[in-house]
């Protein structure tokens, strides 16, 4: 089976209702275009998991496809609540299970290393009354008392980089998340990528390759797949989006016309990105910032 395909083909194919499902990337680089396409082909009964929810969280509880929720802090950043997520909650409609930032990623170490779970230091804080994930456990070496976290190994990985290969090598620059311990740890991975380039491109600068060709299951051309998010090199974070955001989200009725416009209402990434027109395009734009070349070195005949 060839692993480039249309983003379309890819969540049909591996993304299945009922799955524990990570879409990863921290402020940068979230896989926005993929929780969409998720949500247009109403994929139903799925467990979410992801350190930070961000908006693409709230907009998938609002299409009902969640009935579970793992993560560190829930919120749209810079603004407030994710509010779809907070009626949903109040309302028993989905489940939650909560972690800090450091024991969701612990969590992801694990179950990328194959360890049934991960051990930490006591942080101080009162989420094992709470969630009864959390477990104290005592170091066989010391006698110290520490805390552990059972391993996470979602179903399927997704994750949106700057540019990938058609075998699935995938380069991210900038800020980098939790990418790669969520490819790890996953039993399939999706990768989108702003661009796909031939693989002697990704071999000129492998220390760039944060995902390898073969943990990846599908490999999907999606530029600007990340909007609202950024892409470092390609375009901005939107911030205006963000703070709208915070007024869709508080109503229902305006949250599900939202979501009949600009998911449902648009066939793919390539439409929404020409819907959202011109005016969105500059207030994202960015102008070209190089690094300096890396001298690799080759050889002598």
């Amino acid at each position: 089976m060839p692993k480039r395909m249309s983003l379309a083909e890819a969540i049909a194919s591996y993304v299945h209702d009922g799955d524990l499902v990570y879409l990863a990337g921290f402020t940068h680089l979230i896989p926005f275009a993929a929780g969409h396409e998720i949500i247009r082909q109403r994929k139903r009964g799925l467990i979410l998991a992801r350190a930070t929810p961000d908006l693409i969280y709230d907009q998938m509880v609002a299409a009902g496809c969640a009935r579970r929720l793992i993560f560190s802090w829930a919120g749209n950043p810079g603004v407030g609540m994710l509010h779809a997520i907070r009626r949903a909650v109040e309302a028993g409609e989905i489940e939650i299970e909560e972690y800090t930032h450091f024991a969701m990623v612990a969590r992801l170490t694990a179950g990328a290393a194959g360890l049934p779970f991960m051990p930490m230091r006591p942080s101080g804080h009162d989420l094992p009354q709470v969630n009864p994930h959390y477990r104290e456990i005592t170091c066989p070496f010391t006698g110290e008392r520490l805390m552990a976290v059972p391993a996470l190994q979602p179903d399927v990985a997704i994750v949106h980089v700057q540019r990938a290969d058609e075998e699935g090598n995938a380069q991210i620059w900038g800020i980098i998340g939790e990418q790669k311990e969520a490819a790890l740890a996953a039993r399939r991975v999706i990768v989108t990528a702003e661009e796909i380039v031939p693989s002697e491109v990704i071999r000129q600068d492998p220390n760039r390759t944060v995902i390898p060709g073969f943990l990846v299951t599908a490999v999907c051309h999606v530029p600007y797949g990340a909007h609202p998010s950024y892409a470092q090199g390609y375009y901005d974070r939107d911030n205006r989006f963000y703070m709208e955001w915070d007024a869709v989200s508080r109503d229902p009725e305006r949250l599900k016309a939202w979501l009949e416009e600009w998911v449902y209402g648009v066939p793919d990434r390539a439409a929404y990105w020409e819907k959202l027109g011109p005016q969105v395009h500059q207030r994202v734009a960015i102008r070209p910032a190089w690094s300096a070349p890396v001298n690799y070195g080759e050889v002598l005949d």
